[in-house]
């Protein structure tokens, strides 16, 4: 069984194509127009352990926002695919990771129920060229495009760039303990039967 998945996901003001493998690990290109966007998307792939390709184009001459919350929209659009009908995995996952002086908590459930918990403990600011609140928006798409719960806590941190960091990684680790695919289980992981 073959858990991957291609998107193609056009509007007005954005063009957005991700290709997700769950099982693949190596392949990673991000081409947004957001150079921070692409830094962090690649540590969701590499502590993710999979293969994740994202080409974007959005209306950046207005800001990022388009472009942010439609390739969370995407990539939550491409795992729900890739998972089918989710038999078989772990379906939870956590993960705390440090980055220097910031620590951030992911914790998933891949329960088919969309819920954001989001406390980045961040001012409004801009790290690049992007807006610090639009990472909120990020995960929102995510969520409600991949029926996923997760809950974002960052433990301490003072510098922007170390703490959304560190939440990026902690991210992709937490979905890849929950994307396993769990040898004792063999159909969906809910006592109701389905997801």
């Amino acid at each position: 069984m073959s858990r991957s998945a291609e998107i193609h996901r056009k509007t007005k003001e954005t063009e957005v194509r991700v290709r997700l493998d769950l099982d693949q690990q190596g392949q990673v290109t991000v081409h947004t127009g957001v150079g921070f966007l692409d830094h962090m998307v690649t540590h969701v792939a590499v502590h993710g352990f999979a293969s994740i390709e994202v080409e974007a184009k959005g209306d950046l001459h207005v800001d990022g926002h388009h472009t942010v919350e439609d390739v969370g929209i995407a990539l939550g659009q491409a795992l729900s695919q890739a998972l089918g009908d989710r038999a078989g995995i772990c379906r939870f996952g956590e993960a705390v990771v440090p980055m220097d002086e910031a620590l951030a908590q992911v914790v998933i459930d891949l329960s088919g129920r969309a819920h954001l918990s989001y406390d980045d403990g961040l001012p409004p600011g801009k790290i690049g060229e992007v807006d610090t609140e639009l990472f909120r928006e990020f995960f929102e798409a995510f969520v409600r495009n991949a029926g996923a719960t997760l809950h974002v806590r960052v433990l301490s941190g003072r510098n922007a760039h170390h703490v959304i960091e560190a939440v990026f990684k902690a991210f992709g680790r937490a979905l890849d303990a929950a994307t396993r695919l769990e040898p004792r289980r063999s159909g969906v992981p809910s006592t109701k039967g389905s997801l």
